[in-house]
This record gives C-alpha cells, structure tokens and sequence, in this order.
C-alpha cells in the first residue's frame, strides 16, 4: 500500500509535466483521453482514404522496457536527482522467482500506478517521429497503428518504425502478429471496421467469444445457486461490455456470423442475451 502511494504521488506531479507534451494521437492512460476517442479516430483516418493498415505489435512490451533509455527521457524534464533515484528504484526492485528475489534488468513494475506514464515517456520519441514525417497514427499504451494509403506505403513504415523501435528503444517487435493489411481484417481495441466507402465501427471477433466466454463461465458457476445472485455477478459484466462498445454502428449480427464465430450452446446461453434488442 505505501509503495501503490508513493506511486501515485509521483504520477500526480509528472503527469502535469509530461502530457501537455506528449502526441495528440496517443490515448492510453492519459488524463481526458480513453480507447472510445482512438477507435473514434481510426474510423476517421480510414473515412479519409488511408485504407492500409500498419498494425504493429511489440512483444512483451512491459517486460523488455530499457531502464537507461526510459530514464535518459525521464531526465530530459525532471531534473530532481532524488525523484530520478526514486523512480530508477521502483523499476529495478525484485520480482519472485521460483520462490526467490531476482533483481528486474528491464521493464517496468507492472499493475503499479506509475508504469502507464512511463510506458507513454518511452514511446513518445516514436510518436513525434511519425507526426514529423505527417503519418496518421493511433495509440493505446503499446497498441499502435499506422494508416497509410497503399500496401507499398505501409510496407515502408513498417521496416523503418521496426528499426526504429529495435535499434533505437530496443524493443522487440513480434512479426509473427504485426501486418500490413486492410482496416477491417485486423481488430483495434476491441473494435473493427465495416468493408463500406464509409466505414462503420463493428465488433472484432475475439470480442464477442471473449464475453460469450465469460457469460458461460458465469452461467456454469451459477448452476444451484441463487438466480439473483447470478444476475448480480452477470449485469457488471453485461453492462460494462455494451458500455465499452457503445460506439458499434452495426448492431445485428447475421447468424452465418454467429454460428461460425461464436458457437453458443443452446442449454447454457439464454437467448435474449444475445439477441440485438438485449443490447
């Protein structure tokens, strides 16, 4: 508890110095910015006519960040060598391992207050490079992506943002999930675009299994209990996954869609929850 504190006392002095600076294209965990406002933009850069997609995906992000490189940024505005040495402090502490305290070489403490600033400081240099050679770009912590107007194009910034976040921050990026495609064959937060001249936001397919998965998690645990007790569990989980994708414009799904994709079981899934007007 007092580290968590402590934490968020430093986030609550730097993050005044540091967000005013950071790119207006990236919404992860900054103060009046949220995932709605980047699916929001990736609909309107691909409205616009950048119909290629640069989706890049950086391996372990968390665990691989450089401490001198993110400190070395840090430095560039705070200049309190007690908030560096403090900071420095909580990336090196220990981790358990195999029930012993190994020393943390890279990365960043992960579910602490502070971690989201600082991964936002690191790839800031990638977000001011892209906005210098006048790409349009969405990103989300570590979720980044690129529009572009050709597959040529996007194979382009593909190599060079690859170089330049391996030579540069040395980070690993994980070409076997990373791809030059079209907006809508590739998810973003959750979300996916419709194939129109003028996109509409729908649902991702990993989406809708992810939230199927759980409802039947929940419904299975509720065999032999209290039915309010199960609608307790069940109307948080109903009610936060229509909140967070308030923005799908294509409501109803087709049952080709449905059938292929979700698979539900007739006996475990009542069907009022999955139908549109539900929602």
């Amino acid at each position: 508890m007092t580290d968590r504190l402590i934490q968020q006392a430093l986030l609550q002095v730097l993050t005044p110095i540091f967000d005013p600076t950071f790119s207006a294209s990236s919404y992860g965990y900054r103060p009046g910015r949220s995932a709605q406002q980047a699916v929001s933009a990736m609909k309107a850069h691909v409205t616009a006519g950048h119909r290629w997609v640069v989706d890049l995906d950086l391996k372990a992000f968390f665990d691989r960040v450089n401490h001198d490189l993110l400190m070395a940024r840090i430095a560039r505005r705070i200049h309190d060598k007690r908030v560096r040495r403090l900071i420095r402090r909580y990336l090196e502490v220990g981790m358990f391992q195999d029930g012993l305290v190994v020393p943390r070489q890279q990365g960043t403490p992960q579910g602490g207050p502070l971690s989201p600033l600082l991964a936002n400081i690191l790839l800031d240099d990638v977000d001011k490079e892209l906005e210098r050679r006048g790409h349009r770009f969405c990103r989300y912590a570590d979720d980044l992506q690129v529009y572009v107007k050709s597959q040529r194009a996007g194979e382009r910034v593909m190599a060079s943002l690859s170089d330049c976040l391996e030579s540069s921050l040395r980070l690993t990026v994980n070409r076997a999930k990373s791809a030059v495609d079209r907006p809508w064959s590739r998810g973003y937060l959750g979300y996916t675009l419709t194939r129109h001249k003028l996109p509409k936001l729908t649902l991702a397919k990993a989406s809708l299994q992810r939230l199927m998965q759980r409802v039947r998690e929940i419904l299975k645990r509720g065999k032999g209990r209290n039915i309010r007790r199960v609608i307790e569990e069940l109307t948080p989980v109903l009610r936060g996954w229509a909140s967070y994708f308030s923005l799908v414009e294509v409501s109803a799904l087709s049952k080709r869609h449905w059938s292929a994709n979700c698979q539900p079981s007739a006996s475990s899934i009542p069907s009022r929850l999955v139908s549109p007007a539900f929602w």
